[in-house]
């Protein structure tokens, strides 16, 4: 009876209108009013304020400083394994797998489309057929900077409109094609893997999502947007393997997709798995090494 009420409420709330305030609220600067949302934030959701570089909570100047903080030096050091794949992201493991029939496993029967993911090009999509892929869920407490799995070689961008449902494990089971409706941004780089997507995921109350090389993504008007970048340019956008790449203003999700026959995931990890950045989470399949 709970999950289906608030699975009507995420239908029925006014989506932007209410991450919009929230976004306000998060960017408020009135001493008493950030840190009184910060210190309530941290004892609600248990955060580890040790791993910061800056610990001390009233010490950021509004909740989105707080909530996208860098960690202290080491906190998460990189996998060093040979063809590793890194971890982009503290989470949980929310699905990974191949993508079957042009289609990406949600949860409990539900699937969505890898054409609709990537923003409703069927040639953008073509590469990552029967590839692999793999959903990574940040919760409130989590690091909220996404990093680079491999080197990449930045080729087109694109933001895609949409609803902002929750993304947790509750939604992703009775919201169909969630990650295909909910806004985001579109991340497609060329590696030594091939071609590589990073779909920065929106959600409930996520006030914006930002790259480095970029800022903060929302277009003035939600309509579709694509930005195509030169990648035999003077001065290619390039992000090396463990480079931060983006970041959530309030947490979301992040999935990956590669083209078939390129990685492998590790055999450990499974849907519900936790993870942190930097670990190793896959490694180039045994044949791209000896190409390569």
């Amino acid at each position: 009876m709970k999950d289906r009420l608030f699975i009507a409420l995420q239908y029925l709330l006014p989506h932007h209108t209410l991450s919009r305030l929230v976004g306000k609220l998060a960017s408020c600067r009135t001493v008493w009013l950030k840190n009184a949302l910060i210190t309530r934030f941290i004892k609600r959701f248990n955060v580890d304020m040790s791993q910061a570089a800056q610990p001390e909570p009233t010490a950021y100047a509004n909740f989105n400083d707080f909530f996208t903080r860098a960690l202290r030096e080491g906190a998460r050091p990189l996998s060093d394994a040979p063809n590793g794949i890194l971890c982009p992201a503290d989470g949980a493991i929310s699905q990974l797998g191949t993508i079957e029939q042009g289609r990406l496993f949600q949860a409990k029967g539900h699937s969505f489309s890898l054409t609709e993911l990537l923003g409703g090009d069927t040639e953008r999509a073509t590469p990552f057929m029967g590839g692999q892929f793999a959903t990574v869920y940040l919760s409130p407490r989590d690091y909220h900077r996404l990093h680079m799995p491999v080197t990449g070689t930045l080729r087109e961008m694109i933001y895609v409109p949409g609803r902002l449902f929750s993304v947790n494990q509750t939604t992703a089971e009775n919201v169909p094609d969630l990650f295909a409706r909910n806004e985001r941004v579109v991340c497609i780089f060329d590696t030594e893997l091939g071609p590589m997507a990073m779909v920065l995921v929106g959600a409930m109350i996520v006030a914006s999502i930002e790259t480095v090389w970029a800022g903060q993504i929302t277009p003035p008007t939600r309509t579709l947007k694509t930005w195509q970048y030169d990648v035999s340019a003077r001065a290619p956008i390039v992000l090396e393997k463990g480079a931060e790449m983006g970041r959530f203003l309030l947490g979301s999700t992040v999935i990956l997709t590669f083209a078939p026959n390129q990685m492998e995931w590790c055999e450990k990890l499974k849907a519900g798995s936790p993870v942190e950045m930097g670990q190793l989470m896959g490694t180039q399949a045994e044949q791209t090494s000896l190409a390569l």
